[in-house]
């Protein structure tokens, strides 16, 4: 089965005629109006939305399919997640016209998700400690020892962790790269991106290595003093939608697919200043270079870079 293979886009009477869909989804509360309303408002369909954190809402959806309780229509966090219903068959694949306007690495071969927007990795630093001229420019230049003391990075941060060993070489000589940053410089291990975020912004942390791109901005636009640029690539990791395999509303559920991959949607994640997976969307990191992680990756090599993440950061 696949929603779209072949088919017409005319599907917004029968969507209609289904008149509601359900959505499971870690969007924040206070984002969720910007983007359901209008959709609602356009087709006369009522989401009804069940949301909580990325551990819930996996739990919930596998646990509802393997009972064969078919409620939820449409699924959207992290694609790691994604990729661990698509595996248990959970979702369905999806053809859809969307899919060649988005960002490289968006799709995966299957077509059972598809990358709604980009969480990027960026640094934060605190503007009344550091100017812009002493920044960083690559990579690299983290090993200086003027660094020393002024460096913080968020204590679940793998993915970033593995992608830039990856870039610094790989394999011993990306790891390298980052103990010997550690054994110059130190490093200020955090739980949480917001927390870290408030430590660039009240100074203990002057310098942070790993933020959300939307929080420095939202900070700084609140006047806090606090700024944020980007080293390249900068690593960004992905959020998804995809439809149940036995979705009870599949022609609402196709319809609100549609709508969160096309302009309208993704204009509503910008003004969030989240990154749109859309290239035809004008993004808060116009001109960056970004590189996504793969969620595959991620979900069968969780356990190894978990430990060579606390081995780097954390014993040390």
């Amino acid at each position: 089965m696949c929603v779209g293979c072949g088919a017409s886009e005319q599907l917004s009477p029968t969507a209609a005629h289904e008149g509601t869909l359900t959505l499971y989804t870690t969007i924040a509360e206070k984002d969720l109006p910007t983007l359901i309303q209008p959709f609602e408002a356009k087709h006369g369909i009522k989401v009804n939305i069940w949301r909580a954190g990325t551990d819930r809402l996996l739990q919930r959806t596998m646990g509802e399919a393997a009972a064969g309780r078919n409620e939820v229509d449409v699924i959207h966090f992290g694609s790691p997640e994604m990729e661990a219903l698509a595996r248990e068959q959970v979702l369905v694949p999806v053809d859809s016209p969307a899919h060649a306007d988005l960002q490289p690495g968006s799709v995966p071969a299957h077509k059972q998700w598809a990358a709604t927007l980009l969480s990027v990795w960026v640094q934060a630093y605190n503007t009344k400690l550091l100017k812009p001229e002493d920044l960083p420019k690559s990579y690299a230049d983290l090993l200086d020892p003027k660094w020393k003391g002024k460096l913080g990075i968020e204590a679940k941060d793998q993915d970033w962790f593995a992608s830039v060993v990856d870039v610094m070489g790989g394999g011993d000589k990306g790891l390298k790269y980052f103990q010997d940053m550690v054994a110059t410089n130190g490093m200020s291990v955090r739980l949480g991106h917001t927390l870290l975020t408030n430590m660039v912004v009240s100074g203990e942390v002057p310098l942070g290595l790993t933020v959300y791109n939307y929080m420095p901005e939202q900070q700084k636009k609140k006047g806090a003093p606090i700024d944020w640029f980007a080293l390249e690539p900068a690593i960004a990791r992905s959020n998804a939608v995809g439809i149940a395999r036995n979705a009870p509303h599949p022609n609402a559920a196709r319809l609100f697919y549609d709508y969160l991959l096309g302009e309208e949607a993704q204009r509503h994640f910008v003004s969030m200043d989240y990154v749109p997976s859309n290239t035809k969307v004008q993004s808060p990191l116009e001109g960056v270079k970004i590189l996504q992680v793969d969620p595959v990756r991620t979900l069968d090599e969780a356990e190894k870079w978990t430990g060579l993440f606390t081995e780097t950061f954390v014993k040390r």
